[in-house]
């Protein structure tokens, strides 16, 4: 009778650990489940939103925030938290405006069969030195794209960054001079119907700012590319 009670207890064992295993191995995934969501949540990976908070408090430091944010957090992804390539992307932002206003003046030039002279003087020196100055620019955004956003902390004691980075400052400088050089070429210029002066100094008052701008996220990098 003993022998038949275990045989019987032993049969229905067998029948149910299929279900018993099942049970078991559902509960030991909803725990790693459980686990893995926790972990994620605990430590979100950076994200867009963080990139545009980074952006914002990082053009802080510029005379023109407002600008500053409008014309970078486009591009936040590609920014991913680095100094280094927030200050990469408003040089080339300012060389894209520089051009275009080089392209705009061009386009004054021939808009009218013959300008005073004096004018057309102007807009001839105009264009050519928002020509050089968007090159400058591309010039600082091609030297800072030579610095590693991930090895910059690592290399900030290095005099090859600081190097770069003064490069930079140095190109940005001059094209603010150059900008200033378009300027200061309609003083002898006279305003009036027809004239092209006083939308070309709006522009150059106005990409001004996308320069200064730039060249206040490049000094940003200075105390980090020379040390303590």
């Amino acid at each position: 009778m003993a022998s038949r009670t275990l045989f019987f207890s032993f049969f229905v064992f067998v029948l149910l650990l299929p279900e018993f295993e099942a049970s078991i191995t559902s509960a030991l995934g909803e725990g790693r489940r459980s686990s893995t969501s926790s972990s994620s949540s605990s430590s979100p990976a950076p994200g867009p939103r963080n990139s545009t908070a980074f952006i914002r408090a990082s053009c802080g430091a510029t005379l023109y925030p407002r600008l500053c944010y409008a014309s970078l957090s486009t591009y936040a992804d590609s920014v991913a938290e680095s100094p280094v390539a927030l200050a990469r992307l408003a040089s080339n932002v300012t060389a894209a405006r520089l051009r275009a206003l080089s392209a705009r003046v061009a386009a004054l030039r021939r808009r009218r069969a013959a300008p005073p002279p004096r004018e057309a003087a102007a807009l001839r020196d105009c264009c050519e030195s928002a020509g050089d100055a968007a090159d400058l620019a591309r010039r600082a955004g091609a030297e800072l794209a030579r610095l590693d956003a991930g090895a910059a902390a690592a290399a900030a004691a290095g005099s090859g960054a600081a190097w770069r980075v003064a490069n930079a400052q140095t190109w940005l400088s001059a094209a603010l001079t150059n900008e200033d050089t378009c300027a200061d070429g309609f003083d002898a210029v006279a305003p009036g119907p027809g004239s092209a002066k006083g939308e070309v100094l709006a522009r150059v008052r106005r990409v001004k700012q996308y320069t200064s701008n730039a060249l206040a996220l490049v000094n940003t990098l200075v105390a980090a590319t020379h040390g303590p």
